[in-house]
């Protein structure tokens, strides 16, 4: 067991996904798989479940992550020691809510670490001035730039073992009647209610909450269903059913946002770089002005 291998587990966990902890280590898949496997090894024990949306920490996985992060971060603070202390470069980040605890975290971690010194500031991405925005693409304003990097797809969770959970899709007809969780703001949530309104359809709302991660908790408790991102930074150890909805096509899209008139300082350049680097495979980030 080494830290290199204790780094590359740690990537996979936060991002639970291997193909992801590939990108941001700079490495290819099957290195992260055999530091993975060299621990289990070592270890005699399985880190990660895995299936076709990721990988999932079990309960070993859950017990070696903070033993993980007092190594490499004590190893991390005798590198700084011998390290010139840098100037503060203090920098606002505008963040918009329900983007995923862990993969923003994890994508914060990696802002900060690009620059030495830096202050970072989160803030309301709609509220306060700042150098630069985390948002969906509706959030754009003009003269701003916007690169893309996620694309979330939403879809209907259900609970376990609910009889429409058997089912390939849902018609909007199977939603009349249905148990569900209101999470507000929710733009794809209220564009839902309006395909809903000419058919006469109505869900039964049984509880109204603002994050993600409650509706998704609340989804495996069986309070009722939930329109949530198919991300699975969403989800931890909950495992819910999730269908599309017939006909029907829920996307947001996730990029960072700056002014055009803004200094292209060493900061933004990095913070850039790092959006860079976490976007999806096959997505197109090419950045693009709104006028």
């Amino acid at each position: 067991m080494d830290l290199r291998e204790l780094r590359y587990f740690e990537s996979a966990y936060e991002l639970e996904s291997i193909s992801a902890a590939a990108k941001h280590c700079f490495v290819s898949q099957p290195s992260i798989s055999a530091a993975i496997q060299n621990l289990e090894h070592f270890l005699g024990e399985s880190l990660f479940v895995r299936h076709t949306r990721g990988v999932t920490p079990t309960e070993a996985g859950h017990r070696l992550y903070p033993l993980s992060q007092q190594l490499t971060g004590q190893a991390r603070s005798i590198k700084q020691l011998f390290q010139q202390k840098a100037a503060i470069q203090p920098f606002r980040l505008g963040v918009v809510q329900a983007l995923g605890a862990s993969r923003m975290s994890h994508l914060i971690k990696e802002i900060i670490d690009s620059v030495d010194g830096l202050e970072l500031t989160l803030v309301d991405a709609d509220k306060r001035a700042c150098e630069a925005r985390i948002i969906a693409s509706n959030m754009v304003k003009p003269g701003e730039v916007f690169m893309p990097f996620w694309r979330d797809e939403f879809l209907m969770a259900l609970p376990p073992g609910h009889a429409l959970s058997y089912q390939s899709e849902l018609s909007l007809e199977d939603l009349d009647g249905l148990n569900f969780i209101l999470r507000s703001p929710s733009l794809v949530t209220r564009t839902l209610m309006r395909k809903m309104e000419p058919k006469d359809i109505k869900m039964n709302i049984r509880a109204r909450i603002h994050t993600v991660e409650y509706a998704v908790e609340l989804v495996a408790a069986g309070v009722g269903a939930a329109v949530v991102p198919d991300h699975p930074s969403f989800y931890n150890t909950q495992q819910v059913p999730l269908l599309k909805i017939k006909g029907m096509q829920f996307d947001r899209v996730i990029g960072l946002a700056w002014s055009r008139e803004a200094e292209m300082d060493k900061t933004l350049e990095s913070v850039i770089n790092v959006c860079k680097v976490n976007k999806i495979d096959h997505f197109d980030l090419q950045p693009y002005e709104i006028k």
